[in-house]
């Protein structure tokens, strides 16, 4: 399932695997001026194809290596020759993607990428009418990119900003990076947010702000409960509420807890802790 819309001078192409006509976890990819950044899963290769086949494409840039937003690289590197940049750690992951180790899951909604070879992004990435800054944005993965171009005040996020203040985490991101993050996008005051899920903002600042703020807001209360001898489930019950039925989806991966744990675990955490993860 690919849907296909110009939005405010971008093709947006917004596509999920397709379950008894409802679309499952949707990833996107946006087109301007030549370029591409990302490509979406391979599991959509064919549609994908199709609905870019008669486009100009000189350029791709991945936001970071996720499945869901280099699969078709190599798909376009192949038939059209096409150029793809990402950030230097996500290199070898776009060259060898069984280094990725994705769950079943994942290999089931995303499906693995073809292999492309992709070169370093630089500070900047010039279209033939656009200039496009790229800006560090961690914590959703180490290599995440955004792509921010000022004069029409297009922000491309990919995943380093996720809509909502859904509790649902994932063991891989740093927390502490993606509201670092988050910050770094706020300050830019970007009129429209280009989403990695295809949802796209209006004057997102309220949206970055509400977002951080809830994150902040987490944070102190699961350190204080931690503080307070609380345990990771009981802390989990009283400041998030009932586990999430993603987490027996993706065995764990996703979770409510992972939340908990990711204040408490990570080195930048202020507080030191003793009890295991369960």
């Amino acid at each position: 399932m690919i849907q296909v819309e110009d939005i405010h001078g971008v093709r947006a192409f917004r596509m999920a695997r397709d379950i008894l006509g409802r679309g499952l976890y949707w990833t996107a990819a946006y087109w301007v001026d030549g370029l591409l950044i990302d490509t979406g899963a391979s599991s959509m290769s064919r549609e994908f194809r199709e609905a870019t086949g008669s486009l100009p494409i000189v350029g791709v840039v991945n936001t970071h290596w996720h499945e869901d937003h280099c699969g078709n690289n190599g798909l376009l590197q192949w038939v059209r020759g096409v150029k793809i940049q990402a950030h230097p750690l996500a290199l070898p992951y776009l060259a060898r993607p069984r280094l990725m180790g994705l769950q079943l899951y994942r290999r089931f909604v995303w499906g693995y990428p073809l292999p492309s070879q992709a070169e370093a992004v630089g500070p900047a990435i010039a279209t033939r009418s656009h200039r496009f800054q790229v800006i560090s944005t961690p914590g959703h993965s180490p290599d995440h990119v955004s792509l921010y171009e000022p004069e029409r005040g297009w922000l491309f996020s990919g995943d380093a900003y996720a809509g909502g203040l859904s509790p649902v985490f994932c063991r891989d991101f740093n927390v502490y990076q993606i509201i670092a993050s988050l910050k770094t996008l706020a300050r830019l005051r970007a009129r429209f947010l280009f989403t990695g899920s295809g949802h796209v903002v209006e004057w997102p600042q309220r949206a970055l702000e509400a977002k951080i703020a809830y994150l902040e807001e987490t944070q102190e209360k699961v350190l204080r409960s931690y503080k307070e001898g609380q345990g990771l489930q009981e802390i989990r019950r009283r400041v998030l509420g009932s586990e999430h039925w993603i987490r027996f989806v993706t065995l764990g991966h996703f979770s409510v807890a992972n939340l908990v744990w990711a204040f408490l675990e990570d080195p930048e955490s202020p507080v030191r802790v003793k009890e295991s993860r369960m």
